[in-house]
């Protein structure tokens, strides 16, 4: 059998590798992107917009980049919320459902609703309680997104009140699935961590780090953690689980499916797990740099990342560049201020000062090594910020999760009402057809 899988392997590789003159003579819009990097216009929306361009002169131009939640800038959206000293997770979840920001007392009715339903059925968590031969934590979070199916006594409705209904209930426990998942994975044969259950006195962010350990959180840590969940909440249609999300949607296959697709797209390398990448990458740079003040010796690690000589030799600097944004992300500023906040409280001074020195000089490297604009992204600091925060770092991509599963369910619902199913076309990259061979020749 190892053979025969060795062999398979090696025709999979010989026959399904693409010639780059072909998607260039073809004019194919490989990964739906334009031969310039920006993507393919593939539907509308009014939940998220990404602006990393503007067209003057019948071309591109790259500038500062911007992100709205339904017409409103995020950064407007934290610097309110901020000023109110109040948590705004929800209100972002509320806007992005129904496209108005909410009254105070519709707002106050959402969290109520929300906080109803953070709870899981016992049978679920017997579920979640399972053993497993693995530590996924996202493979831990599908499974039970999946298994909620069995829970809901109209499961394949694709009503918009159903639907509705659906989101909202995975919204709300999502953080309860996580932090339970997390302390099934802590356990052991001598120790079984404690499934906590929600507080309805607490609001999503202040829940989710109570579940983590039965502590309730300070509550300058939860403000930042819920900016944090904000900011990750949205990101327009074209980020891949989100389309991927609105492409299953379009077959009208049910709220579970769906969003386990989101999950599933999430848990992918190239999507999910940057900000867990960047703190690995951290570790390996103070592991290897004798002095991390230098900045010759730590350009010259960055050198070597690029050419796929140091860390996870991929040829990537974790947290540098996006597919939209090259002037600026305008979250990473926000996240970044938060840090150095976090940084002065626990006495990382000299941790946070690395990062900014790493997001500097990458960005000068990038351009100069390969002659393209790169900024840092919402992942530079973000894991930084976390583990500040005490959040472990296995739960860095679950808590992306957490925090777009607003963004996957308003867009579940959106391509739901506009109602056209997702079907793009493939050329082939054969020049010419096979004539089958029977067996007996072969």
């Amino acid at each position: 059998m190892e053979n025969l899988l060795e062999k398979i392997t090696q025709l999979e590789i010989e026959h399904d590798g693409l010639d780059p003159e072909i998607v260039k003579k073809r004019n194919v819009k490989l990964g739906l992107r334009n031969l310039n990097g920006t993507g393919v216009v593939a539907g509308i929306t009014s939940k998220g917009q990404v602006k990393g361009y503007e067209r003057r002169g019948g071309h591109n131009i790259a500038v500062p980049g911007k992100l709205y939640y339904c017409g409103y800038d995020v950064e407007e959206i934290v610097k309110n919320v901020e000023q109110d000293r109040r948590f705004g997770y929800d209100e972002t979840v509320y806007l992005l459902l129904t496209g108005e920001l909410p009254a105070a007392g519709d707002l106050e009715s959402f969290s109520r609703e929300l906080a109803s339903r953070r709870a899981l059925p016992e049978v679920a968590k017997k579920i979640i309680r399972f053993n497993s031969e693995n530590d996924d934590l996202m493979g831990a979070l599908h499974g039970a997104i999946s298994a909620l199916h069995k829970f809901d006594s109209n499961p394949r409705s694709t009503d918009i009140g159903d639907v509705t209904r659906q989101c909202i209930d995975l919204i709300a426990k999502f953080p309860t699935i996580i932090a339970c998942n997390y302390n099934v994975l802590r356990s052991d044969d001598s120790k079984s961590h404690p499934l906590y259950e929600p507080d309805e006195g607490l609001g999503t962010a202040e829940n989710f780090l109570y579940m983590l350990d039965g502590k309730i959180p300070d509550k300058a840590g939860a403000h930042i953690f819920d900016i944090a969940l904000i900011l990750h909440a949205e990101h327009g249609g074209g980020n891949n689980s989100t389309f991927t999300v609105r492409t299953v949607s379009s077959t009208l296959t049910d709220t579970y499916m769906a969003i386990c697709a989101g999950i599933a797209s999430l848990a992918g390398y190239l999507h999910g797990g940057a900000s867990e990448s960047v703190a690995g990458m951290m570790d390996d740079m103070k592991n290897k740099l004798r002095d991390l003040e230098d900045d010759d010796e730590i350009s010259a690690y960055l050198n070597e990342i690029l050419e796929k000589k140091q860390y996870d030799r991929s040829g990537k600097i974790y947290g540098l560049g996006h597919a939209v944004y090259t002037v600026s992300d305008p979250r990473e500023p926000i996240l970044k201020e938060k840090a150095l906040y976090l940084a002065r409280e626990a006495g990382r001074l000299s941790e946070y000062h690395l990062y900014e020195k790493v997001a500097d000089l990458s960005v000068k490297i990038i351009r100069k090594k390969k002659g393209k604009r790169a900024c840092p992204n919402v992942d530079f600091y973000s894991g930084f910020v976390y583990d500040m925060l005490g959040i472990p770092r296995e739960l860095f991509t679950p808590i992306f999760a957490m925090s777009r599963v607003a963004g996957w369910a308003a867009h579940r619902i959106e391509e739901i009402i506009q109602g056209k199913l997702i079907r793009p076309s493939y050329t082939s990259s054969l020049s010419d057809m096979n004539s089958y061979i029977p067996l007996s020749r072969r």
